[in-house]
């Protein structure tokens, strides 16, 4: 071995394991971050979550949501993947002249291979430099450190290619169709003598390598630390979509009462799954740009809750553990994490005390403008859980500070007194199924007094019971039910709140006081089937309920309807000659994937013309009343429910369908609003189906 190759190999170690251990380093020094917060439980169905980064990660499946990006990226990731046989080939001919990885024949082959991978990486990167820089995406940064990444991916790529090319020439080899751009490039230099080839050579290797472990350090220090964090993060994600986690209100007595707080006032009181999603954030603005708040000026971005809680968990990690957040260490002496990693422990501690995660880093106005739709959890490509991150901090707003807005504790408050948001009489829940005496709606205390036994108890909730233009949907449904020759019962006066807006909201307590009563009155008469009107209800008994011991069969009514229809025993007979748009709720359709059953019903009805908003299934807007801001005032920005109107006039329909009362109060509110009312009318699904079924009772009242 000569001078040269001795010292070149001697470099090459030197720099390689000093790129390797700051990079070590860097991912220790995140993980001891991520181990400050609370310790998360994990179920072990391992099939599952393998089958899920299989599809999300593998497949790229979030990130085709977006297909121009979503190609971009597969290009990369895969290019990438496959492109490091290349850099493994490249370090060989540079430790070793004239020697290559040992594919034998296959070489030549290999070679092609690699050389179309690495255009096509570079062609991603044009492209996705097109995309952020010249086409502007909204939701896309700009400037020097977002796009930092596209500068070490394509030096790779050229850095390689140009290599190869000098290599050809300093070996005295000939132009080669294996190494097409290598070749072209040797050409082009062809009157280089070879010992400046060589030199060239070693330049490009050296660019390369340098630049491979200056991205291994950057990664875990910058957004890409998704790369690592983000296949942890889907395997780690909560199998059911949403599901809020309980709260264990049982206190050690020994405990100081200073000290008891209930939900998330500093960062380590989340759990460590839910730190590893602010590591695992790609800032892309997938989230923000579907957020129905953010799109209509509130203040609330899902993208900056995970970005500045993630800074916030860096700074006090270093604070706490000592331990530098940036490196190399000398190089970022003057960043704040590294000189409160530099101070003393009682120094940074205190310093980092003064700074509250509520009020400092987040405020009270971006907690309060959630509606939990959880479009950004489904538009996420690492699957982030910003909803729960969000829930987490309101209750600690509400249940530890005591915190809330007065709209929203007048309608907690009422809820705890009278089991519905509006504060009227308990005793009065009963009264709705008086509008038509036709329906036969028993209790369960009637059916118990006819010695009669019922198969599903129909949960009317606070809207069916209380609201009048909700009534009508529970009317509706009832008589349906009557018609197909359904054993069910409501439970009347004894009928709750089901808690979702209570829990939603923050307060997890009264929820849970909520769900006992709830959980006692049916096991009390024996219920193992519910279905309601109310997508919030379904999900919260069918999803959450079951940690507090009780399961059944929950159904929605749509679901119902369905499968009644579809078995003939509710025949759709009237043309409705409507042009007819169809609003997706969340709490339907993200949280429990039911997208379909509405559509086969109204599709099924003679003369409905069905048309799809731009944004519908898994990517449609909100009407804005989830997450209790049903029963606040939207004064920031435009009114959330007008802007998901507006997404339904533009599609020229007569109609506008949903299957949630909720959702139902806020479209029509927002016909009101846009003074189209007259022209477009607002329907609950069981109404539309009613109004076909029902032909001679119609025809006996005209």
């Amino acid at each position: 071995m000569n001078t040269f190759l001795l010292i070149n190999w001697l470099a090459f170690i030197a720099i390689a394991a000093y790129g390797i251990y700051l990079f070590v380093k860097v991912v220790a020094t995140r993980v001891s971050y991520i181990k400050l917060g609370k310790k998360s439980e994990f179920d072990r169905d391992f099939k599952e979550r393998f089958r899920r980064i299989g599809k999300i990660v593998f497949g790229q499946s979030k990130l085709l949501k977006d297909k121009k990006s979503g190609i971009i990226h597969i290009m990369m990731f895969y290019g990438f993947l496959l492109v490091q046989f290349g850099a493994i080939d490249m370090f060989v001919k540079g430790l070793a002249p004239g020697n290559h990885l040992p594919f034998g024949m296959f070489y030549p082959g290999f070679t092609f291979f690699q050389e179309i991978v690495t255009l096509m990486i570079l062609v991603a990167v044009v492209w996705a430099f097109y995309r952020r820089y010249i086409e502007k995406l909204v939701r896309l940064k700009r400037g020097f450190k977002a796009g930092l990444v596209l500068l070490f991916i394509g030096t790779l790529m050229l850095s390689v290619l140009a290599g190869n090319g000098m290599a050809i020439l300093w070996h005295g080899e000939t132009a080669t169709w294996t190494e097409p751009v290598a070749s072209l490039i040797a050409l082009a230099f062809s009157w280089l003598p070879q010992t400046a080839a060589m030199v060239m050579f070693y330049v490009f290797w050296w660019i390369h390598t340098v630049t491979i472990l200056a991205f291994l350090v950057y990664v875990p220090q910058s957004k890409h630390a998704h790369l690592i964090a983000a296949p942890i993060n889907v395997f780690l994600s909560k199998r059911v979509p949403g599901k809020l986690k309980k709260i264990d209100f049982d206190i050690d007595e020994e405990e100081n009462e200073d000290e008891i707080s209930f939900g998330v006032g500093k960062v380590e009181d989340f759990e460590q799954h839910q730190m590893i999603d602010f590591y695992a954030c790609v800032e892309c603005g997938r989230c923000t740009d579907v957020c129905p708040a953010s799109g209509t000026g509130k203040m609330l971005s899902p993208m900056d809750i995970m970005i500045k809680v993630r800074d916030h968990l860096t700074e006090k990690g270093a604070a706490v553990t000592g331990k530098s957040a940036w490196v190399p260490a000398y190089a970022f002496s003057n960043t704040k994490g590294n000189q409160l990693a530099g101070a003393g422990a009682d120094e940074a501690a205190a310093g980092m005390e003064s700074v509250s995660l509520i009020g400092d880093v987040i405020t009270e106005e971006e907690l309060s403008g959630c509606t939990t739709c959880r479009n950004c959890e489904d538009a996420c490509p690492v699957m982030n859980e910003h909803v729960g991150t969000i829930i987490d901090m309101r209750r600690y707003l509400v249940m530890t500070e005591g915190k809330m807005d007065p709209d929203a504790q007048r309608a907690v408050m009422n809820i705890e007194r009278q089991g519905n948001p509006w504060g009227l009489s308990k005793k009065d829940r009963i009264k709705w199924r008086e509008q038509d005496e036709d329906a036969y709606i028993p209790t369960v205390k009637e059916l118990k007094k006819e010695e009669k036994d019922f198969e599903y108890l129909f949960w009317v909730s606070s809207m069916g019971s209380f609201d009048n233009r909700s009534q009508k949907i529970a009317l509706a449904f009832a008589k349906l039910m009557n018609q197909a020759g359904v054993s069910f019962a409501i439970l009347g006066n004894k009928e709750q709140n089901s808690g979702d807006t209570a829990r939603r909201i923050g307060n997890e307590f009264l929820f849970q006081e909520i769900a006992e009563k709830n959980i006692k009155e049916f096991e009390k008469h024996h219920v193992k089937k519910i279905v309601t009107i109310d997508p919030h209800a379904y999900n919260i008994f069918k999803n959450e309920y079951p940690d507090f011991g009780f399961e059944a069969e929950v159904y929605h009514h749509t679901q119902m309807l369905y499968d009644l229809v579809m078995n003939g025993k509710l025949k759709p007979q009237r043309e409705i000659n409507q042009r007819l748009t169809y609003h997706d709720s969340c709490y339907l359709g993200r949280y429990n994937g039911v997208y379909d059953p509405p559509r086969e019903i109204l599709t099924s009805i003679p003369g409905l013309e069905l048309t799809e908003m731009d944004r519908s299934r898994e990517n449609g807007m909100c009407c804005g009343a989830g997450g209790g801001l049903m029963w606040t005032e939207d004064t920031t920005g435009n009114r959330i429910n007008v802007a998901r109107t507006e997404q339904a006039m533009e599609t020229e329909s007569t109609m506008i369908s949903s299957a949630c009362p909720f959702c139902l109060t806020m479209l029509s509110d927002g016909t009101k609003a846009k003074e189209v009312e007259e022209d477009i009318s607002t329907m609950d699904v069981a109404e539309i189906l009613a109004l076909s079924v029902f032909v001679e009772e119609e025809q006996k009242s005209a």
